[in-house]
């Protein structure tokens, strides 16, 4: 059994690390943290995981945390940063699911999020937790950058046919989408109800975030930067990310199918669909898989990809597990394997 902490189990993704762990079969909850509410039971704030997790909330140790084989840090941007490299000290492996560790450059960070690193030492040796990618690399980590939900919708719709050179790099566009849990469990007023029902609108369109995240990404995949516009947009849904992808391709005739069935066919997480398919949020809602269709609209020479994830599943917590079984030596779909949840 994996002995695990989880530092800050109060958010989205922290529940829903709660949710996956508790019918994990080798997982042993051990400590969950949160200064907020300190000793109140779990099940108390979350009734639903009544009769599966009888835990309480402690605050934020490095003693307890230290007994522990791995740590999930299901904080906000920023935290993470100040517990890793204590906990790493004592032989612990951390997962971080927010950004602290995504981008290797320490200036680009202090540029995107506002704040110096506080150990910037450890960024080069953070692998980025996209399994997809680097699989070999999460199996000898202790520190893994669990990635975004939009750069992971993103990133596994634009790999195969930027690895087999069939588009113009400078020019790829990611219009994407997203429910109201991806801003976090907090009272802010544009994710009100009445401020998000039955509205749609793009946000941070002059930058985003994870734009230097998904671009991070997809220069490692060239070895030279890209050109890429991402617009993400707030829907009016819990759950969900649909990533609308655009390329202009550079090689005429290839098998668009042929090479992203190729790609992923031994990926237990990623879903390659029949040729025109439209994938929807809803046939991935609580489920670790990216489902994805491939489209050449009139046989021209720009390729849409669409690609659908649930941005607390494969965007965040699921992949997150996914990592800690890689890093384990466990069968990687381990308490990952839930059919979508449909309606």
């Amino acid at each position: 059994m994996i002995k695990i902490g989880i530092i800050g189990g109060t958010g989205y993704t922290g529940v829903e690390l709660l949710r996956l762990l508790a019918a994990h079969p080798e997982a042993d909850l051990r400590v969950i943290t949160s200064r907020g509410e300190v000793g109140k039971k779990v099940a108390e704030l979350f009734p639903s995981l009544r009769g599966h997790i009888d835990l309480t909330f402690t605050e934020p140790d490095a003693k307890s945390l230290a007994g522990c084989d791995t740590v999930f840090s299901a904080t906000p941007n920023g935290v993470a940063m100040t517990h890793a490299r204590e906990l790493l000290k004592t032989g612990v492996k951390f997962i971080d699911l927010a950004a602290d560790f995504r981008l290797k450059d320490p200036a680009v960070w202090e540029k995107w999020y506002g704040m110096p690193h506080a150990c910037s030492e450890l960024l080069a040796e953070a692998v980025y937790g996209l399994p997809e990618v680097n699989r070999e690399k999460i199996k000898k980590a202790r520190l893994v950058a669990n990635p975004g939900c939009y750069p992971t919708a993103v990133q596994l719709g634009f790999l195969p046919l930027l690895e087999n050179d069939l588009v113009d790099t400078q020019h790829l566009i990611a219009d994407a989408k997203s429910g109201v849990t991806g801003a976090g469990r907090k009272a802010e007023v544009h994710t009100l109800f009445s401020e998000a029902a039955d509205s749609m609108k793009a946000y941070g369109v002059a930058g985003h975030r994870h734009w230097p995240e998904i671009r991070q990404g997809l220069d490692a995949v060239k070895t030279k930067p890209v050109g890429l516009t991402f617009v993400p947009h707030l829907t009016p849904m819990i759950r969900g990310i649909h990533a609308t992808l655009y390329a202009r391709l550079t090689k005429p005739g290839v098998d668009l199918q042929a090479v992203f069935e190729k790609r992923y066919a031994s990926e237990p997480f990623v879903d390659v669909m029949p040729a025109g398919s439209h994938p929807e949020t809803r046939s991935v809602r609580a489920s670790n898989v990216c489902r994805i269709a491939v489209h050449q609209p009139q046989g021209g020479d720009t390729v849409v990809v669409l690609s659908v994830i649930d941005n607390l599943v494969k965007g965040a917590a699921g992949q997150a597990i996914q990592n800690m079984n890689i890093m384990f030596g466990l069968d990687e779909r381990m308490g990952l394997d839930q059919a979508a949840v449909l309606p």
